[in-house]
């Protein structure tokens, strides 16, 4: 139980800050759409000047620690990310 609590916690802190997670929420109409998380990662450990100009958000505040997180997840989402910079309409719909 401890585990899991302190596991939980750990994701609780950490996801506020996933680049995948700011960049899914950027409202930046020429931003990347593919792997966009972990290049805004890899952009911040490069030392880029102005992520918020080339993505729509800012960068995490540990970039090197938030890379491999967000390279699991950007992966997880590809297919939906494929098919947003296609522009196919999925028809997906949430809520009752």
């Amino acid at each position: 139980m401890n585990k899991a609590l302190s596991a939980l916690l750990l994701a609780c802190a950490i996801l506020p800050g996933c680049a995948s997670v700011s960049t899914l929420n950027a409202a930046k109409a020429d931003a990347p759409v593919i792997y966009a998380g972990t290049r805004l990662d890899w952009y911040a450990i490069n030392g880029g000047c102005c992520p918020t100009e080339r993505f729509g958000t800012s960068a995490p505040a540990y970039p090197s620690v938030d890379l491999p997180f967000s390279a699991l997840l950007d992966t997880l989402l590809l297919p939906f990310a494929v098919a947003a910079e296609l522009g196919v309409t999925l028809g997906v719909s949430g809520g009752l």
